[in-house]
């Protein structure tokens, strides 16, 4: 007999394709001599807020409230439990392409200082091949002159003239956030609901026209001209198909209210 041929072999299911990786994932956040656990924590839940996930410490107080850190960070914790301790910024920022340190404070050397804003695209640029760090100093006397003298950039986060001072994971947040919409990794979902036809928002208007007559709102005489202020309002955003319905909806109870509650009888 002729041996069966041999089954043809069903092809391989190609491999999924795997995610580029994000320039968040190259940002450090950078502690220098944090003081309270509290704040580290805190720290810990604005990373994890905003897509972040490297945390160092430089120098942290030895008698940090470990308790209270991992309170504060809730489900952040395994950002906390990760933490790498540096004896020095110099070792924290060793691989680091750049280096952006935190300061409110003016004078002469601080005079190139721009806004987490305005640093945010440069930093993501540099992260796409190259780590990247954001400095913080102690929530007492922020970064020493040593500290600063190893940045690269300078970063003011704009505030209020009537108290400048930011609290240490306030500051984290409020650099995080702006690298995180300047990654353009978050957008919001898209109107599901089609924008209303015309003949759908004529008849919307037609309804409203008669429900309004109907409980006096306003008289034939006046109609025309409240109705040119109703079709303002409506006009000064998009109006969907699921916004019409529900405007419909309105007129028609109002046309019903009208139609079954006994009218107030006038006094004599």
């Amino acid at each position: 007999m002729t041996p069966s041929p041999e089954p043809t072999p069903a092809p391989a299911a190609a491999a999924p394709t795997a995610a580029a990786p994000s320039p968040l994932d190259a940002i450090r956040i950078v502690l220098v001599r944090p003081i309270y656990g509290g704040n580290v924590g805190s720290v810990c839940r604005a990373m994890m807020n905003m897509g972040l996930s490297q945390l160092a410490l430089v120098a942290p107080n030895p008698d940090m409230d470990m308790a209270a850190a991992a309170n504060m960070a809730c489900h952040a914790g395994e950002i906390l439990r990760n933490r790498r301790v540096f004896g020095t910024l110099a070792e924290a920022v060793a691989d680091c392409g750049l280096v952006a340190g935190t300061s409110n404070r003016g004078g002469l050397y601080r005079g190139h200082s721009r806004t987490p804003r305005d640093w945010a695209p440069r930093l993501l640029d540099a992260a796409r091949s190259t780590p990247v760090a954001l400095v913080f100093g102690a929530e007492d006397n922020g970064l020493s002159l040593d500290d600063l003298a190893l940045c690269t950039q300078l970063i003011r986060i704009p505030s209020s003239d009537a108290y400048k001072s930011l609290n240490l994971a306030m500051s984290v947040m409020v650099c995080a956030y702006e690298l995180f919409t300047a990654a353009g990794a978050f957008e919001l979902p898209p109107e599901t609901s089609p924008e209303c036809p015309s003949a759908m928002r004529e008849a919307m208007f037609a309804k409203w026209r008669r429900a309004l007559l109907e409980i006096g709102f306003m008289t034939p005489d006046t109609a025309d001209h409240m109705m040119l202020g109703i079709r303002r309002i409506f006009s000064r955003g998009p109006l969907t198909e699921k916004d019409v319905q529900i405007l419909l909806g309105v007129a028609s109870q109002t046309l019903w209210a009208a139609h079954h509650t006994p009218r107030p009888v006038p006094e004599k």
